[in-house]
């Protein structure tokens, strides 16, 4: 059977599905292990009914982490039960007293456990039936065990930066016989949503936060440059006075556009500037970034071409580029990394995989940009940018999965970086739930060692805030129950009354985006998907349930924003009360614009804000807004 043919029957079913002919299944499996929560075999009471004859207890001397520890720790226990525990240092506690042991001290040292073998980020929890143990492998640790303390074991979170649970209770009681080390699946993780601020960004454990150095949260991994770093380490005012420092184009002329990496006094540019420039990074960078331009302009010199073709790819004068760095300023800095982009022309990994990358230097891969989000990564091979007929509806080689494996072959670390809205119609529902636990997942086990997302699009549609609450729980754990964490996201976040219309939503959506299209971060298609008409009412009907459920105001606010994703997509593909026939068109588009407003959304692209409502021609589609 030809490959055309393949494809052809492959259409008339994504057709038949599409017209509601064929039903979709509605089936979704969002992944990882089920949650299962602590169990209490033997009780052991920090609190009971009101009253505790516990202490606090950390090492007579302490880090300003630690201290952050205590005092979450002390803050959140006062909150469940109303008992606020002392604080002592382990020279005066009394004798008599239960200690909830916080970091290296004396009490924690008294167990056998070898606390070395716990990785970054990692930490113990250990209860004797007496003593209660949290102790990291270092500061920052022993604080995110206190966080998941609270989190797993006492029912605390953190959905929001200004939405948190705390249940309440006269009485704290754990199990007497814990021992559990946990350690992150990803070593650098990184998820700043809307509104984020370093206890958020703790409390999530996220450890990046590129530009700032969180010392009261045990510090964050921040750069002292980031992002198009080559704009600012070979200036573009250069290029008149040495167009040799840039891109040779493929007619011959030079373009400021990209820089020529095989220069050698490009090299030596870098090195001072970015030398000076790590010299005086005030923020406690521990690393530094080469990055290209946002463009394709590559350089197609002599030399650069030679690189190309010895090992198969563009990436190559980048990565030697980056190594040569690192070689001549790591002895310099010993505990930078030095970190580069493989993006837009540099994503592919060379073919010849004996070009290795320095141990200090780790590529951050951004192929996922590229990569059909509403089904598997190591499935489909769907390609942004690429509207042929077979890469929509033919077999498909799953190229970007298989790259990101070379790439962990040639690296000591490799990080991810991801985008998971579609940034051309951010207000749109982007359908990536079901795929990302298995995407996650594949990439740590493949050795991917970090993961970088860059968030929503500044605001809260499109299910944003839940879509950053899931990223931070995978992150942390790839086999973390999703449908799990969803429903807890759903019922304090819209409503308990409302968190099952908006699963189901959700659900809904899901499946069919995944039966009858393909979802990318930079797609032009504004139809996200297809809907027959009894699937739209069925959608309608939903959200009405959702918008009249009993909730608080602010709940109903926050399924009001959500809805607006809905309308916009009806808006666009001018379904229902939007049918371009329809006399009071203008009149509900006019609506939908008031409503994007009167709910802080300014943009429905992430690259240009709403225009002012007199400049607005209502009978265009919404997505002409921008």
């Amino acid at each position: 059977m030809s490959a055309i043919f393949k494809a052809l029957i492959s259409f008339m079913q994504v057709f038949l599905l599409s017209i509601g002919l064929i039903p979709v299944d509605r089936n979704v499996d969002y992944g990882g292990n089920e949650y299962i929560s602590p169990v209490i075999s033997t009780p052991m009471y920090l609190v009971e009914d009101g009253a505790t004859d516990y202490y606090i207890v950390t090492a007579d001397e302490t880090d300003e982490c630690i201290d952050t520890a205590v005092k979450e720790l002390q803050d959140y226990l006062e909150k469940i039960s109303g008992v606020k525990l002392p604080v002592t240092v382990e020279s005066l506690i009394p004798e008599s007293a239960k200690a909830i042991s916080i970091g290296e001290t004396n009490i924690s040292d008294t167990i056998e456990f070898d606390f070395s073998s716990i990785g970054e980020d990692g930490f113990l929890l250990y209860s004797d039936g007496e003593n209660f143990i949290i102790r990291g492998e270092d500061s920052r640790g022993t604080l995110y065990g206190v966080y998941t303390f609270l989190e797993e074991y006492l029912g605390v979170r953190w959905f929001t930066p200004t939405l948190e649970k705390v249940p309440e209770s006269d009485d704290i009681v754990i199990d007497a016989n814990i021992n559990r080390v946990v350690e992150p699946s990803f070593a650098v993780r990184r998820n700043d949503t809307m509104g984020t601020n370093e206890a958020h960004r703790a409390r999530t454990k996220m450890n990046v936060s590129f530009h700032q150095n969180a010392t009261k949260y045990g510090g964050t991994l921040t750069y002292s440059l980031w992002d198009a770093s080559l704009l600012t380490l070979v200036p573009k005012s250069l290029f008149s006075e040495h167009p040799e420092y840039f891109a040779l184009g493929e007619d011959g002329n030079r373009t400021s556009d990209h820089v020529c990496l095989t220069n050698p006094d490009v090299l030596d540019l870098v090195v001072k500037n970015a030398r000076e420039i790590m010299s005086n990074a005030t923020n406690g960078a521990k690393f530094i970034h080469i990055g290209q331009d946002d463009n394709i302009n590559y350089c197609h010199c002599e030399n650069c071409e030679a690189l190309y073709e010895k090992y198969g790819a563009v990436s190559a004068p980048t990565l030697i580029f980056t190594n040569n760095l690192a070689d001549i300023l790591g002895p310099e800095f010993p505990d930078y990394t030095f970190t580069f982009y493989a993006y837009n022309e540099t994503d592919r990994p060379p073919t010849d995989t004996s070009l290795k990358c320095r141990p200090n230097v780790a590529p951050v891969l951004c192929g996922l940009h590229k990569a059909c989000r509403s089904h598997s990564l190591l499935e489909c091979g769907a390609q942004d940018g690429d509207d042929s007929f077979l890469n929509l509806y033919g077999e498909k080689e799953p190229a970007i999965a298989q790259d990101f494996k070379v790439w962990t072959e040639i690296a000591d670390r490799t990080y991810i970086y991801d985008y998971t809205i579609n940034f051309l119609f951010s207000a749109q529902f982007f359908s990536n739930f079901e795929y990302m636990q298995e995407t996650m997942k594949y990439m740590h086990d493949i050795g991917i060692t970090g993961y970088i997302y860059n968030c929503g699009d500044g605001h809260s549609a499109a299910f944003n805030e839940l879509r950053n609450y899931l990223l931070c729980k995978l992150q942390w754990d790839v086999n973390a129950d999703v449908e799990y964490h969803m429903m807890d996201f759903l019922s304090a976040y819209y409503g308990e009354a409302a968190a099952p219309y908006i699963k189901e939503i959700i659900d809904i959506q899901t499946a069919q985006i995944k039966a009858t299209a393909h979802a990318f971060d930079f797609d032009w298609h504004y139809q996200s998907g297809y809907y027959p008409i009894h699937t739209m009412l069925q959608l309608d009907i939903l959200w009405n349930k959702a918008l009249n459920a009993d909730i608080t105001e602010e709940q109903l606010n926050n399924v009001e924003i959500a809805n607006l994703s809905w309308e916009f997509f009806k808006a666009n593909q001018m379904q229902l009360e939007y049918f371009f026939l329809n006399p009071l068109r203008m009149v509900e588009q006019e609506w939908l614009y008031d409503e994007f407003k009167e709910h802080g959304i300014d943009r429905v692209s992430s690259f240009s804000i709403i225009p002012e409502k007199d400049k607005i021609n209502f009978i265009q589609r919404p997505i002409m807004w921008e």
